[in-house]
């Protein structure tokens, strides 16, 4: 029996002769094919600012710098995420303030943001787990009444929507992780999207130490004037060749996990100690992972392994680490959401028979132990 994974890395054989040709071309630092992965993803989500960076932690650390977020400040974020969204915040020098989730989404809670908001109060992170879209609006209404900038941690969400345009187009900052497991990878790698022309300028020069790297300078390699300190985010053309290869099979890749995620959002419904996450009608999640609430959550885990299917939490609430100790909150909802959740393969790779011995084995699970 072949394991039922709940990731997998998409490599397509189609990559191979033109990643081969940059690894030879004498040229593998961010160049045309970085511009032209940038053009690329600018005609798929509809946002021509796009910044390409080496990773979706640098794009929230990019993100974060472009709202001026430093030591002193206050970022308002979720713990239901991976570390990644948040230790950006700390290295920024900020405080997190952590909000509630809803207790069936584990989406960011828009009341409680708001309950949470002093005049130290920087930035707003809301994270699409799973590939479900937060309450961008209400969130984003709120944000605009206090001054507060707004950034979206889409790391689980490529091809998303929400109110019928893809995520990536709704707030200040989106930010999406080209990492291995991902929907579609550049092995490494992230992109960050800005609302305003000015982050989106200041941006492309931060990601590489503040230099413009387009100026018409005499001697290229000498750069001109630096006006404030950047980093080394950049992409490269190596990761980027892949990216553009990649891109070519986006709407496939997630077609399938929509397919996926239909036939378990109707082949679910009514399995005792089982059940699935409503989603709100203006959205469409490209469902990264496929979240379940079921009871005896433990033993579900163990059996689902015993009969070859691989199944997980995925992420750890990030309010119990220690690195994380300054912040300390009562969250009530996320206790609830956090007691039963559990994550069951979707992605492409799962087929038809797969999708099919996966619902017959929760049935089975259910009938055992209730």
């Amino acid at each position: 029996m072949d394991k039922k994974f709940l990731f997998k890395v998409h490599i397509p054989k189609s990559v191979d002769r033109p990643l081969l040709e940059v690894l030879h071309s004498g040229f593998i630092g961010q160049g045309s094919k970085v511009d032209q992965f940038e053009k690329d993803l600018g005609d798929y989500f509809g946002n021509k600012k796009v910044i390409t960076v080496n990773a979706g932690t640098s794009a929230i650390q990019l993100a974060l710098r472009l709202a001026n977020v430093g030591y002193g400040d206050e970022v308002i974020s979720s713990p239901m995420t991976c570390t990644a969204t948040n230790m950006p915040i700390l290295a920024a020098g900020a405080k997190i303030v952590w909000a509630d989730v809803d207790k069936e989404t584990g989406l960011i809670d828009p009341k409680s943001i708001e309950e949470k908001i002093t005049k130290k109060t920087k930035a707003i992170i809301m994270v699409h787990f799973g590939g479900i879209p937060c309450q961008i609006d209400e969130i984003n209404r709120i944000a605009r009444e206090y001054g507060i900038k707004t950034i979206e941690d889409a790391a689980h969400a490529f091809g998303s929507e929400y109110n019928g345009k893809k995520i990536g187009n709704h707030s200040d900052f989106v930010i999406f992780s080209f990492q291995a497991i991902k929907h579609i990878t550049t092995i490494d790698g992230g992109l960050l999207f800005c609302k305003d022309s000015n982050d989106f300028q200041r941006g492309v020069l931060l990601r590489w130490f503040g230099i413009d790297r387009k100026s018409n300078r005499k001697d290229f390699r000498c750069e001109d004037d630096i006006l404030e300190y950047g980093y080394k985010f950049h992409m490269n053309d190596i990761s980027a060749v892949i990216g553009i290869e990649q891109l070519k099979y986006a709407d496939q890749i997630v077609s399938k996990h929509l397919s996926n995620q239909k036939f378990y959002d109707e082949e679910i419904q009514g399995i005792v100690g089982v059940r699935t996450i409503t989603k709100p009608s203006n959205v469409i999640s490209s469902c990264w992972i496929y979240t379940l609430h079921v009871e005896k959550r433990d033993l579900f885990i163990e059996y689902m392994d015993s009969q070859g299917i691989m199944t997980s939490r995925v992420h750890e609430r990030n309010d119990i680490h220690t690195a994380f100790k300054e912040s300390k909150a009562s969250l009530p909802n996320l206790d609830i959401f956090n007691l039963t959740q559990v994550s069951i393969p979707v992605g492409w790779w799962i087929n038809d028979e797969d999708r099919e011995y996966i619902v017959k084995k929760i049935k089975e699970f259910s009938k055992l132990n209730f």
